[in-house]
């Protein structure tokens, strides 16, 4: 396999005394998308934050590119953040901002030299992009979930990032929105992005993972490449009982 992208080496995370993840070891191939999946509240969600950089790991070590996460400079961090774009599970709105504001601020940042009339263009097209079409200058809590979840959407695709990090990201919507959205996600695929995706919706997981990684206890317990996931019922099985069931016996760490 090529050198990993993203790599996590016998991570734990720790919070409120209780160890959500634990010695978790996993790689995560550029241009590919991976699918973690498994039962609700085993630590799917922190393990995604741990690998796009936003959880500092109580034990071991996330890289990327073969830089420690947890030790890089300002301008190595505030690259990865224009590069890595994130779909959180609640959207994670500014609630004091409007969507306009919403979307302004990671162009401001990461171009800061981009003039107005640009930003303006470039926020309108990804509205227009993600099937947005109520007023861009309103605030959040007038919104629907879906709603909401098409703006967070927007603004990940607002830099043209290298990765994405998705939890969740067709919950709330309608079919329309969420074969939208599903669309300009193969999009990126077929560019070759490096996606890595949090899902219950085990079509979504068939359809568009290379990997499929089940994390039950805190730690991977499946890896599984397409191909195994295709070929073998028995693994498809335990992949659903896993997005959906209880956890299964014979926990094992492998890596992707």
């Amino acid at each position: 396999m090529a050198e990993p992208i993203i790599e996590m080496k016998d991570v734990s995370f720790s919070a409120q005394n209780r160890e959500i993840v634990q010695h978790t070891s996993l790689q995560f191939e550029e241009g590919k998308t991976t699918a973690i999946v498994g039962p609700s509240g085993e630590g799917k969600s922190t393990v995604l934050k741990l690998a796009a950089g936003l959880l500092v790991p109580s034990g071991g070590a996330v890289f990327f590119q073969g830089k420690n996460m947890a030790a890089m400079g300002r301008a190595q961090n505030m690259a990865f953040r224009r590069e890595g774009a994130v779909v959180f599970q609640d959207s994670a709105l500014w609630a004091n901002q409007d969507l306009f504001q919403c979307l302004e601020l990671p162009l401001k940042i990461h171009f800061p030299k981009m003039k107005p009339a640009d930003r303006n263009a470039r926020i309108n097209e990804v509205v227009k992009e993600v099937g947005y079409i109520k007023d861009i200058h309103i605030r959040p809590a007038m919104l629907s979930m879906g709603e909401q979840k098409l703006i967070a959407f927007a603004r990940a695709m607002l830099c043209r990032p290298r990765l994405l990090f998705l939890d969740e990201w067709t919950e709330s919507l309608d079919d329309t929105a969420a074969k939208r959205l599903i669309g300009l996600v193969k999009k990126l695929q077929a560019e070759k992005k490096t996606i890595i995706f949090v899902s219950h919706n085990l079509q979504i997981i068939k359809n568009m993972a290379d990997t499929i990684v089940t994390i039950v206890g805190g730690r991977p317990h499946l890896v599984l490449t397409k191909d195994q996931f295709v070929e073998n019922e028995n693994l498809s099985e335990i992949i659903e009982r896993g997005v959906v069931g209880e956890p299964q016996e014979n926990a094992r760490g492998d890596t992707l």
